[in-house]
């Protein structure tokens, strides 16, 4: 039995033309309801004639296209294909291929790898979320998480990309750190900022490094402040917004960032054979990053661009560390094991024993501040040494003595007047406890 492949117009027009054949309907009628002039349909009814229901086929079907690519070509790019690319998607597999001067789109590069079983079609459940449009202006709202992942396929430990992302453009800015830290969160957004500029919203997620559950101290209540994390302390002072999400969808411009950066900047630095972090920064930074923005930014809706400018000091300033420290009475201050001795020139403060702000920036520099005035100090190496010994120690001569020698010193420290002198043991304790002369 032969089958005859036709689509569903075709098989139409060889209805109408078997009721013409039989005389149900003429041929002008036929080609009105065909859609057709009577010129076309006499061709079509000659055709139908000639070699029925085949006739009314197209000509050109299971013919090799006039555009279609030679065998030898195709051969030529599969092996490329299979030689350099294997794990290579057909979009990123063809950008690559052309740049070797082996052009074929990508569509039809799918179809041949579809075909000799090199890639198989992935299918995704659908899974309901709410739409959420895109903010109108550049600068509006920064979405900032980041990406754990082997980034190096071995060639080195595990890293995080930190990865922030304009919501109105899809600009994006990345780089590579340690750990996901406040150190790496600072050193991304300060990259952004001298790029760009301030954003006026920060779109996070509740990260400890972004967000603190701990109760607010007794001072931050007299205040009426809420705690906050150095993070977050730094974004008040340069007047960004933190906006914290709930979920990783919540976070979907940023999150499908993500998994194109896995798929596309992996393979980009295997073929650049990077090994080491500050390689892949600097590559980032000259050469993914650009290509990778002006393939993937879209323009935004409206046209102002809301990132405001900051001076580098200023941005020095809050990207910091700032904690509350006491001043002690020979005028130091402790910070992370490090002594701090106030210059002579503070002494109109009468600073001792009141707070202080130290703050340490991103390169280690200290600064002492009293309200918004920064403290002259110098950096001492070592503990200073007490002044007077320390309340309650022995003299070496009566170490070993029992315990004589302390009964001693307690008896010279009492009053000659006090109550426990004047009344004995019970009557002082009423005395103080009636705060009234007790009876004799």
């Amino acid at each position: 039995m032969e089958f005859l492949r036709m689509s569903i117009v075709e098989r139409q027009r060889a209805g109408w033309m078997s009721r013409v054949e039989r005389g149900e309907l003429g041929l002008k009628k036929a080609s009105e309801l065909m859609g057709l002039s009577y010129r076309q349909a006499k061709r079509i009814w000659r055709r139908y004639r000639e070699g029925g229901d085949a006739g009314l086929t197209h000509r050109l079907r299971g013919q090799a296209s006039g555009r279609a690519r030679s065998a030898a070509f195709k051969k030529k790019a599969l092996a490329r294909y299979v030689e350099g690319y294997r794990d290579f998607g057909p979009t990123l597999a063809a950008e690559h291929l052309g740049a070797e001067g082996i052009v074929v789109a990508a569509e039809t590069l799918r179809r041949w790898l579809l075909g000799e079983g090199l890639w198989q079609r992935k299918r995704k459940r659908q899974k309901h979320r709410q739409w959420r449009q895109r903010k109108e202006h550049a600068g509006e709202l920064v979405q900032m998480d980041g990406s754990h992942h082997d980034w190096f396929e071995g060639r080195r430990e595990k890293a995080v990309l930190m990865v922030m992302v304009d919501d109105a453009s899809s600009r994006v800015m990345a780089r590579f750190s340690e750990q996901e830290t406040t150190v790496a969160a600072y050193a991304v957004f300060a990259e952004y900022v001298r790029r760009y500029g301030r954003p006026v919203a920060l779109y996070v997620d509740r990260d400890s490094i972004y967000r603190t559950e701990r109760e607010p101290e007794l001072a931050e209540q007299l205040r009426g402040q809420q705690p906050l994390t150095q993070f977050a302390r730094a974004m008040q002072a340069l007047e960004v917004q933190l906006v914290f999400a709930y979920s990783p969808q919540a976070k979907g411009r940023v999150e499908r960032n993500h998994g194109t950066l896995q798929d596309r900047l992996i393979k980009e630095m295997r073929l650049a054979g990077i090994k080491s972090l500050e390689k892949a920064n600097q590559f980032l930074e000259e050469r993914f990053l650009p290509a990778y923005n002006a393939r993937f930014m879209v323009r935004p809706a409206a046209p102002a661009d809301l990132h405001r400018p900051v001076g580098m000091a200023p941005l020095q300033e809050a990207l910091s560390w700032e904690e509350s420290r006491l001043v002690r009475q020979d005028w130091t201050v402790l910070w992370n094991n490090r002594w701090l001795q106030l210059s002579a020139d503070n002494a109109p403060l009468e600073l001792a024993g009141r707070q202080v702000i130290v703050r340490e920036k991103l390169d280690g520099q200290l600064e002492i501040l009293r309200g918004a005035r920064k403290l002259p100090f110098k950096e001492l190496p070592a503990r200073p040494p007490r002044a007077n010994p320390p309340r309650g120690a022995m003299d070496h001569t009566q170490a070993g003595k029992g315990t004589g020698a302390s009964n001693e010193r307690k008896e010279q420290t009492k009053k000659p007047n006090s109550p426990w002198r004047r009344f004995g043991i019970a009557a002082a304790r009423a005395y103080w406890k009636n705060n009234a002369t007790p009876k004799l």
